[in-house]
């Protein structure tokens, strides 16, 4: 997987534009609404999705594999931008917690233990009524059910990527310990679902 990134950011560089996600604009404007300072950013790229948090004043950090990414942003951003380079499955990076936890695109590329330790390490990075938003792809994708069939709703495809799809059933079943309290579904460049969950006070996992 950090081979793929590495020349998917090396051939295309910032591949995916400057604009943020509609799951960044939808995630800012819940974190200022919560009052969020401080936001974790795992799989944070170049720092595409970063910048709407940081220009609404909070402190951001993220976790990169692609060192080509980190540099990428570290050229845009300067230290403005705190970044940790290493794969998200090796968390926590720190010792800090945080206000909001934002993780666009990533959890659907993990196994079913990633995907749990993900986001039992989220969790337990948030500040008492914290906030954690991801993004997860759809079984409603065109792409779903293409290429080779690792898993249930787990397909290899696009050179050797591993994807899971998701249904509602099962956001319950990763994310329902978690403090999920909202889903609701995006258009990106494939349908998302965007997924809210919120730390109770005093509990970590």
């Amino acid at each position: 997987m950090a081979e793929f990134w590495e020349t998917a950011f090396k051939d295309k560089q910032e591949m995916w534009g400057l604009e943020p996600t509609q799951s960044s604009i939808i995630s800012r404007d819940l974190f200022v609404a919560n009052e969020v300072k401080s936001v974790l950013i795992p799989g944070m790229g170049y720092g595409r999705n970063a910048q709407i948090f940081k220009e609404s004043g909070m402190r951001v950090a993220g976790i990169e594999i692609s060192q080509t990414a980190i540099d990428l942003g570290k050229k845009r951003f300067g230290d403005e931008l705190t970044f940790y380079h290493g794969s998200v499955t090796d968390m926590p990076f720190d010792d800090q917690v945080y206000d909001g936890v934002f993780c666009y695109g990533l959890v659907y590329l993990l196994d079913e233990q990633e995907r749990v330790k993900l986001i039992k390490d989220c969790y337990n990075q948030l500040a008492d009524n914290g906030i954690m938003v991801f993004t997860a792809i759809t079984k409603e994708a065109k792409s779903y059910g293409q290429g080779i069939q690792i898993g249930k709703d787990r397909f290899e495809q696009f050179g050797g990527v591993k994807i899971f799809f998701y249904n509602k059933d099962g956001i319950e079943k990763d994310f329902g310990p978690y403090g999920l309290f909202e889903i609701s579904e995006v258009e990106e460049n494939q349908p998302f679902y965007v997924i809210k969950c919120r730390k109770q006070s005093g509990l970590t996992e």
